[in-house]
Order: C-alpha cells, then sequence, then structure tokens
C-alpha cells in the first residue's frame, strides 16, 4: 500500500468498486491456495499499492520508485491507457497514441536499474483490450517492460486483445464468441481468482447471478489482459525463485524463449519467431522454471601453486578440496615439479575414501636423470582415471610424492585438478518449444466483458 493511503489497513475489500480489479488481479497473480484460489506463483508475497491518479502523475512515477525500494521483485501493470471499443472498428480511439511520460519512464528505468539489489525489478504490463495497436501505448510497449497478451483455451487470440510488434508473449485469458468476426466460443468463459468479499466484488454478477463461490469470496469471470498480465508475472515470480540471481532482462528472455508457438496458420510469425498477436508465443511455466534453474558447471579447475620443497628420500602429500558434488564426466591431473632427478620419484594421487577408488599412481621412476616434470595425466595416459568417470569427487585430493634415491631434490611448484562435468540439456516440456508485483490503479480500466448492445 502507499505509504499516504488512506486505509492502509483495508485488506477486507470493504472499500470502493475499484477494488474490484486489483483484488482479482492479485489472486491470479499469487492467491495462495489455501482456500478457494490458487495464483500461479502461490508462495509469492503480495505488495499492493493503491494508485488513484491519473496517467502521467507524479504519484506514478512514485510508485515505481516505492515499489523498487521496498523489496518487490516484479511489477505488475493491469492498467493503462483507455482502451477503445474492441467491437467497434471505426472507434477513433483505436489510432490515438499515448506517450508515455518522461517521470514515468524516469521511475520504470529506476526501477530496472535499483531494484533488486541492482539486478532490476521485471515490469509487466497488460497490452490492452481494445482490439487495436499495443504499438499505441506508450506504456505497454516501452521497451524496458514486459508486454502481455490475451490468449483463450483454444490456443487461439481472446477477441478482444490488443496486439502489435511490442507484444512479447501471451497468457491464458477470458474471451467470449462473437459471430460477426467468426470468433467462436471458448471451451470456459472466465478466470477463478480472488474476489472481494460478500457482494460488493464480480461474484454476484451485474444480473445478481452467482458468478463463482456460492460464499461470494471468489469470481470465475475475471478476464482480459488484466488477468494473463499478473499471469505472467506469477511466473516471473516462479522464475525468480529458483534462480533469483537473474536480471531483469534475463528473464525478460528467457520468457522469450519459454513460449509455445500456439495458432500457427493466423499468428503471422514471422522470421524471428514474433507474432502480433501472441509475441514469442503462450507463456509455457513449466519451461520458464526449467530453463531458469541454475544450470551446473560443466567444468572446474583448481591449481594451486605451492612451491614446496621435496626433499630427498622422503615422502611429501599436498592437497587441494572440491566442494562440487555432481558426477564427473572425466578428471585430469596436472603437476609442476622441478627436480634434478626426476627418475627418483614415484608420484600417485589419493581421491577421497567416498569416491570407493584406490590410489592412482601416475608417474612412476620414468624420465632418467631428465630434469623437471611438468605433465597433465587423462584417461589416455593414465587409464585408472577413467575409473572416476560418474563419481561424485567432493573431498580431498592428495598428490603424493615420493624421493625413492638418494642425492637429488626437488620442489613442487603447482598441482592442479580438472573436473569436467557431462553437458546437460534443458528439458523443455513443450513440443513446440523451439505477480507476485503490484497491481496499481492508475487509469480507467476498461472491461473486456462488454458486449454491444
Amino acid at each position: 500500500l502507499r505509504i499516504d493511503d488512506p486505509r492502509p489497513k483495508d485488506t477486507f475489500g470493504t472499500g470502493p468498486d475499484g477494488d474490484n480489479h486489483g483484488t482479482a488481479c492479485a489472486g491470479v497473480a499469487c492467491a495462495n491456495g489455501i482456500h478457494g484460489a490458487s495464483g500461479v506463483a502461490p508462495k509469492a508475497k503480495l505488495i499492493p499499492i493503491r494508485l488513484a491518479s491519473g496517467l502521467g502523475s507524479l504519484q506514478e512515477a512514485e510508485a515505481f520508485r516505492w515499489a523498487a525500494d521496498n523489496g518487490a521483485d516484479v511489477i505488475s501493470c493491469s492498467w493503462g491507457p483507455p482502451d477503445g471499443d474492441w467491437w467497434d472498428k471505426n472507434d477513433p480511439t483505436h489510432r490515438q497514441k499515448v506517450a508515455l511520460p518522461a517521470s514515468t519512464r524516469l521511475a520504470m528505468d529506476y526501477a530496472t536499474q535499483k531494484g533488486r539489489s541492482g539486478k532490476g525489478c521485471v515490469i509487466l504490463f497488460a497490452a490492452g483490450n481494445g482490439n487495436e495497436s499495443v504499438d499505441n501505448d506508450g506504456y505497454a510497449s516501452y521497451e524496458k517492460i514486459i508486454a502481455v497478451t490475451a490468449c483463450n483455451d483454444r490456443g487461439t487470440r481472446s477477441v478482444y486483445s490488443d496486439f502489435g510488434k511490442a507484444a512479447w508473449c501471451a497468457f491464458p485469458s477470458n474471451d467470449f464468441g462473437y459471430p460477426p468476426f467468426n470468433h467462436p466460443d471458448p471451451l470456459t468463459n472466465g478466470i477463478w481468482t480472488t474476489d472481494r468479499m460478500g457482494k460488493a466484488g464480480y461474484n454476484p454478477d451485474e444480473q445478481g447471478h452467482t458468478a463463482g463461490d456460492s460464499a461470494f469470496s471468489y469470481t470465475n469471470s475475471f478476464g482480459g489482459t488484466s488477468s494473463s498480465c499478473p499471469g505472467a508475472a506469477g511466473v516471473a515470480a516462479l522464475v525468480l525463485s529458483v534462480n533469483p540471481g537473474l536480471k531483469w532482462l534475463e528473464v525478460k528472455e528467457l520468457f522469450k524463449q519459454a513460449c509455445e508457438k500456439i495458432d500457427p496458420q493466423e499468428g503471422k510469425y514471422d522470421s524471428q519467431g514474433h507474432s502480433p498477436k501472441y509475441g514469442y508465443g503462450r507463456l509455457n511455466a513449466r519451461t520458464a522454471v526449467e530453463l531458469a534453474k541454475p544450470k551446473p558447471k560443466s567444468e572446474i579447475i583448481i591449481n594451486r601453486r605451492f612451491d614446496a620443497p621435496i626433499p630427498d628420500m622422503q615422502t611429501v602429500s599436498f592437497s587441494l578440496e572440491i566442494a562440487e558434488t555432481t558426477p564427473v564426466e572425466s578428471l585430469t591431473v596436472s603437476v609442476d615439479i622441478q627436480h634434478t632427478y626426476i627418475g627418483d620419484l614415484v608420484i600417485s594421487l589419493l581421491p577421497p575414501a567416498e569416491t570407493g577408488i584406490s590410489t592412482v599412481t601416475l608417474y612412476s621412476r620414468t624420465g632418467g636423470a631428465t630434469k623437471n616434470l611438468k605433465q597433465t595425466f587423462d584417461a589416455i595416459t593414465t587409464p585408472a582415471l577413467s575409473k572416476f568417470s560418474g563419481k561424485q569427487c567432493n573431498g580431498v585430493w592428495a598428490l603424493q610424492i615420493e624421493d625413492v634415491a638418494a642425492q637429488d631434490f626437488g620442489t613442487l611448484v603447482s598441482f592442479g585438478l580438472n573436473l569436467s562435468f557431462p553437458h546437460v540439456d534443458q528439458i523443455l516440456f513443450s513440443p513446440n518449444t523451439k505477480k507476485s508485483g503490484t497491481t496499481p490503479h492508475a487509469a480507467k480500466v476498461k472491461s473486456p466483458n462488454k458486449k454491444p448492445k
């Protein structure tokens, strides 16, 4: 809530009608699933911001800064300039362009630069419900946000959803049939989400019919890009829950990779995989989470300089510790020894006991009077090293050096291990795979459920 909100304790939905919209949006993003609804990210924490000013106000800019300064990871905005009537192609509103105010743009920049300790807040905007170009909307088309369009349960565009170059992804929402556009009925009409308690919210509907649960705490008729935006914001929260180190732009690019190409005939995807109706496709939450998981290291190289003496006729050991628990694919050992007669030396690798592998002899009195030994041992030169393939190699590794003949001595300059891991392809759960945020109210929200009389 805003710091200067006159009703900061109103958490029971007893406020004015404008609370209907934010309550429903919040539920789509992160309803906790304990009672009657579950959002996309049910364990995310909600930071609701009541913003009741006009477009371009200083309060609007302040809201983004406040969110960034108060721990918001994802900012979901189901608001924006007024939409034209989606069913009326001649509505002049369709051609109106609304610029993003400089104060708001700077505040968005601040959130993407300073939020999340410099990694940037992920900002999403509803594309709009006017069946018009989102590119005319300076808010939703700003390059540092994610514009979300709406699709239905048939895998096609919701009849009202905006479209354009700025569309980044689509997310399921409501829809309804409209014969003049040859648009069929969806399989389900609305999105089930949280509602204001009692009869003040969307349930019951305007005709007094039950539109959700019988206790009037949830609605089954929410929709529009106002619903698809917090749905995608919930996915962003899931992504950051498994990889909080991602920067905002990395999340945006990850969404691009996590989209399914729906409606291939009418989607008009270009050579870059972008559709004006669906952006890069319908966002798949599971794919996004899998892509976000930190990748296992492909290689670990540990090399330590010792500059330690190898006394004549003595045995010395030097150790390295490995913390990585991923099973290795291959292991190599590097040594750099300065010695006056390397034929005196027997060099062995002592692995951690947990590997179940005994001492591996790397070098045994070859080389004669040659001075110095700088060599890397692998499974080809030392077949016994192949035994470590598939083993977890965490623990203490020791290099043992024995000087078994008199008169000569030397120095261990360095000892290193190189562990390589198998490449793990990310599992994508779509055959077509190539908020917990805020819901401020800054402008009139036009319902996509409105039909022509």
